[in-house]
């Protein structure tokens, strides 16, 4: 494993003869600590590694064995690169770490398999100010047990020590991953038509998307992370703490379910509805040209969007810019595989509904999104009222 997750710091500035007594401890760096989480997270990295991991924990790099892609016709390699966020800070406030690791995966493997390639490896990396072993191994085993739930192996990592730059209990995480997809089958704006369908995936909840508004809507009510939230039957730390649910290993299955030897595939595009929202979100995965309208009433936002939006004082509506609002992915499926697509994805227990169609020809008046984060893609807004109850 990369760096076997030790303390590093940055390079020592050159010191005069009276600092040469000076040591590492003193400094702030405990390579101690970083050994022994390094222990506490062996058995949990390794369960990660198939045959296609040379090596052990504790190497300079992560060797994985790509012998597999030579059969391939154009292997194309997918790779992605993200953090959790702000959620990190309610970790720290109620001291659990164990659910984290789920969140960075869902970030970052959850991304690849939009273009429809299949995870390899991922690496991590912990920033902190100090090393709590206990703390690291948390993090670090929630990261390999989403790693082995989405089939990729956890193959490097670095765990940096900062004292001075962050606080003792701070810490941040961020990870990295790599994919495969044969040139002809990854999936894109290229493949949607108009009258192809487009359906939901439930979120787990909030997943790592817009804490800072959560944080500062929580604190402006004087809310402490260790208060029992009735709404939801635990703690709020607990609570906003819900994992990011884990889409790929489903979604590779229905690529899998719904493709052709001759390289069609009724799933057109995909889309991980992270940060920005769901309309901002699906127009990337659309070509120029078309517009879908997605159908409020066809779903109930989670409580925990209620529950926020109702102690802030402002409307569901005015957060789509920036919760998922109950919808963690979205796919673009020929309509006549729409039942069986959906049929699919339940079966892999998330909720699945279609929330619109997509369409053609000149964009009606009305507030759209169109294209996002650089991609001059379609157009996309949200329409009706959110049903009343949750249905899905």
């Amino acid at each position: 494993m990369a760096a076997a997750h030790s303390p590093s710091a940055p390079q020592a500035e050159p010191h005069s003869s009276r600092s040469t007594t000076s040591t590492y401890a003193e400094a702030g760096v405990d390579t101690a600590a970083g050994d022994l989480a390094v222990e506490l997270m062996k058995s949990s990295v390794k369960a990660t590694h198939g045959p296609e991991v040379l090596g052990g924990v504790g190497g300079f790099a992560g060797l994985f064995d790509a012998s597999a892609l030579v059969g391939m016709r154009r292997p194309l390699l997918a790779t992605s690169t993200d953090g959790v966020g702000t959620k990190v800070a309610i970790a720290q406030a109620i001291d659990k770490h164990d659910t984290i690791g789920h969140d960075l995966v869902g970030m970052v493997v959850d991304d690849i398999v939009v273009v429809g390639a299949k995870p390899l490896f991922m690496t991590d990396y912990i920033a902190t100010g100090k090393v709590f072993p206990q703390r690291i191994a948390d993090i670090v085993r929630g990261i390999a047990e989403a790693c082995a739930l989405t089939g990729t192996a956890l193959v490097g990592g670095e765990t940096a020590e900062h004292p001075g730059l962050l606080g003792p209990n701070d810490y941040d995480v961020a990870g990295a991953a790599t994919g495969v997809v044969e040139a002809d089958a990854v999936l894109g704006a290229e493949r949607v038509r108009a009258g192809d369908a487009v359906i939901a995936l439930g979120s787990s909840g909030l997943h790592s998307n817009g804490y800072s508004l959560v944080r500062h809507i929580v604190t402006r009510a004087g809310i402490s992370y260790g208060d029992q939230a009735a709404d939801f039957g635990t703690t709020w730390g607990e609570a906003l703490l819900e994992p990011t649910r884990l889409y790929t290993a489903p979604l590779l299955e229905l690529i899998g379910k719904l493709g052709d030897s001759g390289g069609d595939n009724a799933v057109h595009s995909l889309s991980h509805v992270t940060g920005g929202g769901i309309a901002a979100n699906l127009a990337r995965v659309l070509p120029r040209g078309t517009f879908v309208d997605v159908d409020r009433s066809t779903w109930s936002p989670s409580p925990v969007f209620r529950v926020l939006s109702d102690i802030a004082g402002t409307t569901l509506e005015s957060s789509e810019g920036t919760w998922n609002l109950g919808i963690g992915f979205l796919a673009v499926v020929a309509a006549d595989r729409v039942d069986e697509a959906i049929g699919h994805i339940e079966h892999a227990g998330i909720p699945a509904w279609q929330v619109g169609v997509v369409q053609g020809g000149a964009l009606p008046e009305g507030d759209y999104e169109q294209g996002a984060k650089g991609v001059d893609g379609g157009a996309v807004r949200l329409v009706g009222e959110y049903a009343d109850s949750r249905g899905h």
